[in-house]
């Protein structure tokens, strides 16, 4: 038991208990109640870690991601949120012109949190499917405050335990994927408290690198203006890339992820 919980403080010191029960235990550790009501599990604790779906249009994408993946065939997998889901329209010409001759999928969806990976994860969204490498962000999300802009979402302890309990999750499923763990960008739409959380949770995801199977790259300044400030240019509402933006992203992902695919 000592032994494991060195290793667990060598990567993610800062991380809380709820990513530790994820390496001690792996998906079935993270704590669920069972008398959800149909079959949903209530997250309680930190939410980060508790995997839960959400609507019916947001199980129709990830049934269509499980699907993709029986086929096999994929080289790369990108896995996040919005921002990854947007390489299909913002990022299309990118993607259409970089990625999709190296036969990569994106298993991006528009709002997801650490929470919901976890749950497409353990739903058969890596099952069948081998990528070389796995390119993961995931966590802005779980950042800030709600929409009614008072209830806060999960503070960086908890989130990067979220971050954690993912990265852990893939390994499990694919042993023999590399991840390149990319670091939350930048975002200006949430104020300086919510980059502040982006600032100190990044830090510690980093320490999640292994230096053989997962790597972590920080790309987050290529967003910012000459102030420092998240710039509209490539940024327009302040947290999703724009067209530019997403040949910006490629541009600075591509060396580490051309040299991981070796």
């Amino acid at each position: 038991m000592k032994e494991i919980i060195s290793r667990f403080e060598s990567i993610a010191a800062t991380a809380t208990l709820a990513a530790l029960l994820v390496l001690l235990g792996g998906s079935a550790a993270r704590a669920q109640d069972t008398n959800a009501v149909a079959g949903t599990p209530v997250a309680v604790g930190n939410t980060a870690t508790n995997p839960v779906p959400l609507g019916a249009g947001w199980i129709a994408r990830h049934n269509s991601f499980v699907a993709e993946a029986k086929k096999g065939g994929v080289d790369i997998l990108f896995v996040g949120d919005s921002i990854t889901d947007f390489w299909r329209n913002r990022g299309s010409n990118v993607w259409n012109a970089v990625y999709a001759p190296q036969h990569a999928a994106n298993f991006g969806i528009n709002g997801d949190r650490t929470q919901h990976v976890l749950w497409r994860i353990d739903h058969g969204e890596l099952d069948g499917i081998h990528p070389k490498v796995v390119v993961l962000m995931i966590g802005t999300n779980n950042t800030g405050k709600e929409r009614d802009k008072k209830t806060p979402r999960n503070t960086p302890d908890q989130v990067i335990a979220g971050v954690t309990a993912v990265v852990n999750d893939i390994r499990a499923k694919l042993p023999d994927s590399k991840i390149l763990l990319l670091a939350i960008f930048p975002r200006g739409d949430g104020g300086p408290e919510q980059q502040a959380q982006i600032d100190e949770i990044n830090p510690a995801i980093a320490r999640l690198a292994d230096g053989r199977m997962v790597k972590f790259l920080d790309i987050g300044s290529k967003f910012l203006d000459s102030e420092g400030k998240v710039s509209e240019a490539v940024m327009p509402g302040l947290l999703h890339p724009n067209a530019k933006g997403y040949q910006i992203w490629a541009d600075a992902m591509n060396p580490t992820l051309d040299e991981m695919m070796k």
